[in-house]
């Protein structure tokens, strides 16, 4: 079994920048194609990122493009995504998800495993 564990939210004001880190454990993490999702309040979950097991390899959703660097650290077990330049429309709960695979997928019925999510608020 992979546990994840998200963290690095909180109240942020427009224009900042958050890390979020997504640490695992439990299982061979190199083998894990990681992907970024997040709630907002009223809304379904969207895709934001994502790296694939051995890195190399990411997507973005168009409004992180340019905002957004996700980065894989396998030696520390965790995943990070950083965002810059944070607007409002930024603020939502944001998980981490995992798969046993070498592909990358914004779809969220391809991860198995799930983090309980961080919450992000961005507010002035």
């Amino acid at each position: 079994q992979l546990q994840l564990v998200e963290s690095g939210g909180g109240l942020v004001q427009p224009g900042g920048s958050l890390r979020l880190s997504c640490a695992a454990s439990g299982l061979r993490f190199n083998d894990y194609t990681i992907g970024w999702f997040r709630q907002a309040p009223g809304k379904e979950r969207e895709a934001v990122s994502c790296i694939r097991s051995i890195g190399g390899i990411v997507m973005y959703i168009n409004s992180q493009k340019g905002r957004s660097t996700i980065s894989r650290d396998n030696a520390e077990n965790t995943v990070y995504l950083q965002i810059s330049s944070l607007v409002p429309e930024d603020t939502a709960v944001y998980y981490c998800a995992a798969r046993r695979s070498s592909f990358c997928s914004m779809n969220e019925e391809y991860y198995d495993y799930w983090g309980q999510g961080t919450q992000v608020t961005v507010s002035s």
